[in-house]
């Protein structure tokens, strides 16, 4: 297992130094996030981020929604996090699962999380694991959610089924790493889809549905820069991009679309196309001129 010359130098800087950097460059990294608009609607009320890390996501979704609830199992980070948020940033120690109780999450040799890979599902760049406290979603009380975006290193389906509550309560955007070369894709795919979720990833600049783009044969053909550090993936010159995310939207919405960027809950609404005058019920005339009143949240 190589290391990163990131991961080499971190240690030896201050790390609210390291973290605010993280913040910076990651959009580069994860140009979903430069998006924020596409995934994350204006008047949001609560936005997720489960696997806080840093904290790149938090402090971003704290720009666009009331309240951002982060989870992040790692003490060290959580307590980081906590101490640099906004505040309507709420920081959960404790890592996001299908059950309440504790578990193990499982560390690279060396690494105390600022990697990144921590995981409640071990796999081989993993040595070494501490007991942290796990929870689901449902039992954190969140109301309003209309994002949440799981980065779990494999967890991502657990996440999902302790959000059975929430997910068809409130029917918000999820951002949802997957990464074939850890766990499979099509049991999320298909667990979400079966909740009325459709995929789209954004290779480029345009969002493409995820049932016409091949994410596992992309990966595996782009795995390489998989191995890549922070600094090399955002510096550069820049080869290829990694596609590891995907954004699940509900009811046939879509990223472009106007569900995205009306007024932040992700319910089905009526369509607001205007309407002909001749296909309007017969009645008395309204006003000429006067704007038809937006119907009340």
């Amino acid at each position: 297992m190589t290391t990163t010359l990131a991961a080499r130098v971190a240690p030896l800087l201050p790390v609210r130094l390291v973290a605010a950097m993280a913040r910076l460059v990651y959009p580069r990294f994860e140009p979903e996030l430069a998006r924020l608009a596409d995934l994350c609607p204006p008047g949001c009320g609560t936005a997720v981020d489960v696997g806080g890390w840093y904290g790149p996501w938090t402090h971003r979704l704290a720009t666009r929604a009331r309240q951002v609830v982060a989870l992040e199992p790692v003490p060290r980070l959580a307590r980081l996090l906590s101490s640099g948020a906004p505040r309507n940033v709420r920081v959960v120690g404790a890592a996001a699962a299908d059950h309440h109780g504790t578990a193990r999450l499982w560390l690279p040799a060396g690494d105390a999380g600022d990697r990144g890979v921590s995981s409640l599902v071990r796999r081989d760049i993993h040595a070494r694991s501490v007991e942290v406290p796990c929870v689901t979603l449902d039992g954190l009380g969140l109301r309003d959610v209309g994002f949440v975006k799981i980065d779990t290193d494999g967890g991502e389906l657990a996440v999902l089924r302790g959000a059975e509550t929430l997910l068809r309560r409130d029917r918000p955007a999820l951002f949802v790493e997957l990464e074939s070369r850890i766990q499979p894709i099509a049991p999320v795919v298909g667990h979400l889809a079966a909740r009325g979720y459709t995929g789209w990833v954004l290779p480029g600049d345009t969002w493409l549905p995820l049932d016409t783009f091949p994410l596992a044969e992309h990966q595996a053909r782009t795995c390489h820069v998989a191995a890549h550090g922070l600094l090399r993936r955002v510096l550069p010159p820049r080869g290829p991009r990694y596609v590891n995310s995907v954004l699940f939207l509900p009811d046939g919405r879509r990223p472009d679309g106007p569900g995205m960027r009306d007024d932040g809950r992700h319910a089905r609404r009526p369509s607001r196309r205007p309407v002909h005058p001749a296909r309007l019920p017969a009645g008395p005339a309204a006003p000429h001129g006067r704007p038809q009143r937006r119907p009340g949240r």
